[in-house]
């Protein structure tokens, strides 16, 4: 048997032998459609392999013939063997014709009318081991790429793609139909799913989708979508859907659209209804889609009920979910504010012990802000967030993961891996960086795979280690949430508020007309769309930060990079009432001075890259002991009564009359001396009384009274406000601590 007869009947075609040639009807056309039973007029020969219809002339040979049904294989330059399929006109048709009435009549249920059905040329095929709707699918040159599979209702509610795709012929991402946006001139809808855009096309409206769900939405995609149109989005009702209306509406105001509305379906569709529900199984009207259900994205805030306000008045605010912690929250939200500028954006790391509230803060604060602008993780591995952020181009073998303008907040200290990598951006070196990461692929093997990380964000960091790497250090501006007793106390009664009658807390939270109006005024200062802030006054800046003649250190030239970034925090906050310029607008000197104000009260510690805890530790622990006078009682009158060196066990004894909790030896020998050391303000060496012991000598001991005696709450109990208080106490002995 020829090795072509051998083929036709694997594939169960039926044929004549008449001398060499096997003759069967057409299977490439329907040309044979009006012949006899026993008449065909394709012919093949047994010695060539070669093949001929006599009526619609298709020609080829046995490569072809299997390229035709997708059984093609052909070696790689591996050496392995890889199966090439393809869709043609001609396979299209014949599967439109397969089509079953009964699943014709299917579709006619789902709204889809017969119509549609025909230009469309939906299918029916036999894959996987079971049966499919089949839908064709075309590139943006009108070739038919792939089928989009809906499983006969029958076996089942399974989709797929066929072909699946491979190295040489990639499954890509198209949108379905291109005709419908190429040649729209009205009103487009964009659907979630080819059934939903086929229902909308039965009923007269220009409607496309993607196939590959709602968060896919390609950047070389966005010239053929039109700026004058437009572009009505309705994806289903999930989180998935919500998600990805906002990542397309994003994706065509990049590329000028102004026309956007979100289509949010009622509640009566259900928690993951979809236009079938709204259309179909609730009958409601459709008119109803594109006026009472649609919104203008962005939605235009109406700024005349906007007044100039201060930060106090934010942190007034605020108090209705963060105690006290006033310098913490203003630097916290004025910074979230930054991020709806270009390149003004920065980092904030929370530093301080556990159970004080340091990831509490910055999730209070950014629950003011736009959920599409945020992004809240815990630790997280390189390869997991890349993926999860990221979209992946199989084009390119690239996961894009565009970061530009988003708030990004790790309540857990993450990946090392991942900090290196987003090194680039956090230092605003370049807003484009590149890496790469391993992921294990289909066969078990690893497949590497680009990253390119674009755009600015603005970073918080929340963390009870206290060890923060030198390179990540000068990037960020470092805060300790305060743990003074009123905090405390009122934090308590907060919590208990919550607790027992959380539906109530919230809803006090939710209708409070002032953090209403607050997150109005962030949504208009976002749309805004203020490139940067200029500051003109830059010898008030100058004055200002030089004040004094205080000494200048290498390090304070990163402390004014983070101090005018609050001045434009304070600009954006009020940014209708200052003098704007295109995309510009102007500090004033109340922006700058407000700045400064502001830095003094949080700059103790900052100029060291260290946590205000940790500087405090320094200033009223370390500096306090090294200031009393060796002996118990007293107060030294000689050079000679003045210590020389201060114990670890001192540290840890007054760490607990300060704050009333607990710090342990492992803490303090492996995560907080060692940053005081490397920041130059102590040694640590082998006491002479005890060689055993490790002593700490302080080396920068001209501190300002106030930074030693300050009552700001960072890390401090404020009932303690002179070092008198602690001195003039009775001594404190081992047996009364609690380590």
């Amino acid at each position: 048997m020829s090795e072509i007869e051998k083929y036709l009947t694997k594939k169960g075609i039926t044929f004549r032998v008449v001398g060499g040639e096997l003759i069967t009807k057409c299977i490439f056309s329907n040309c044979d459609k009006d012949s006899r039973d026993n008449e065909g007029h394709l012919y093949f020969s047994t010695n060539t392999n070669q093949y001929q219809c006599k009526k619609c002339n298709t020609s080829g040979n046995l490569i072809t013939l299997k390229k035709h049904f997708g059984d093609l294989n052909i070696k790689t330059e591996t050496g392995s063997m890889r199966n090439i399929r393809s869709v043609t006109p001609t396979m299209v048709e014949n599967y439109h014709e397969a089509l079953p009435e009964r699943i014709r009549e299917y579709l006619n249920t789902r709204g889809i009318s017969n119509d549609i059905i025909d230009s469309h040329k939906l299918g029916y095929m036999e894959q996987y081991g079971s049966k499919w709707i089949a839908i064709p699918i075309k590139d943006i040159d009108g070739n038919y790429s792939y089928f989009k599979l809906r499983q006969d209702p029958q076996y089942g509610k399974d989709k797929k793609t066929w072909p699946s795709g491979n190295a040489d012929m990639e499954v890509k991402a198209q949108i379905y139909d291109w005709d419908s946006l190429v040649m729209a001139s009205g009103r487009v809808l964009i659907a979630e799913g080819e059934m939903d855009a086929l229902l909308m096309k039965s009923r007269g409206i220009a409607c496309i989708t993607n196939t590959h769900g709602a968060n896919t939405a390609k950047d070389e995609w966005m010239e053929y979508f039109k700026p004058e149109i437009e572009y009505y989005i309705c994806y289903d009702n999930d989180n998935a859907g919500k998600t990805g209306a906002i990542k397309m509406t994003e994706k065509l105001l990049k590329n000028k659209c102004k026309n956007i509305f979100i289509i949010q379906l009622p509640e009566e569709v259900g928690e993951k209804g979809d236009l079938g529900d709204f259309v179909i199984r609730l009958g409601l009207p459709i008119d109803d889609l594109f006026t009472k259900y649609a919104k203008p994205y962005p939605e235009k805030i109406d700024t005349s009920e906007f007044k100039e306000i201060n930060i106090q008045d934010i942190c007034k605010i605020l108090d209705a979910t963060i105690k006290k912690d006033d310098e913490n929250k203003a630097i916290t939200f004025l910074t979230m504010l930054a991020t709806y500028t270009e390149e003004s954006q920065t980092n904030v790391f929370f530093s301080s012990p556990s159970s004080t509230g340091k990831s509490h803060l910055p999730l209070s604060v950014v629950d003011l802000f736009p959920k599409e602008d945020t992004i809240i993780l815990a630790n997280c591995s390189p390869t997991a967030f890349f993926h999860e952020q990221g979209q992946y181009d199989k084009d390119k073998n690239e996961i894009i993961v565009d970061l530009s303008k988003k708030i990004l907040i790790f309540t857990d200290m993450p990946d090392t891996g991942l900090i290196s990598r987003l090194r680039s951006l956090l230092s605003h070196d370049a807003k484009e960086s590149h890496s790469k990461i391993t992921d294990k692929n289909q066969k078990g093997g690893n497949r590497t795979k680009n990253v390119t990380i674009i755009g600015y964000p603005s970073v918080y960091f929340c963390s009870a280690n206290f060890h923060i790497d030198e390179q990540e250090s000068t990037r960020f501006i470092v805060l300790s949430p305060s743990v003074e007793h009123d905090k405390i106390y009122q934090g308590i009664e907060q919590s208990i508020s919550r607790e027992t009658d959380r539906e109530k807390f919230i809803e006090l939270i939710k209708n409070d007309p002032q953090r209403n109006l607050l997150k109005k005024r962030i949504i208009g200062i976002k749309q805004e769309a203020v490139n940067d802030i200029k500051i003109e006054n830059s010898e008030l800046v100058k004055k200002l930060f030089l004040k004094d003649g205080k000494s200048l250190k290498p390090r304070q030239q990163r402390d004014i990079k983070k101090i005018i970034t609050l001045i434009k925090g304070f600009t954006l906050l009020n940014v209708w009432f200052r003098k704007k310029e295109g995309e510009y607008i102007f500090a004033t000197e109340k922006d700058i001075r407000d700045a400064f104000d502001l830095w003094e009260k949080i700059s103790y510690g900052q100029d060291y890259s260290l946590s205000p805890y940790i500087y405090g530790i320094y200033t009223k622990i370390i500096l306090a002991l090294w200031n009393e006078p060796s002996t118990n009682f007293g107060v030294y009158s000689t050079e000679a009564d003045k210590k020389l060196s201060v114990t670890r066990k001192e540290i840890l004894r007054r760490h607990y009359l300060i704050y009333k909790r607990p710090l342990s030896m492992q803490s303090l020998r492996a995560q907080i001396l060692p940053q005081l050391e490397q920041s130059g303000l102590i040694v640590q060496e082998r006491s002479t009384d005890d060689k055993r012991e490790m002593v700490v000598i302080p080396l920068e001991t001209e501190m300002e009274e106030k930074e030693i005696y300050s009552d700001e709450g960072y890390g401090v109990n404020t009932e303690i406000t002179e070092m008198s208080d602690i001195v003039k106490t009775k001594p404190i002995f081992p047996e009364e601590l609690p380590f």
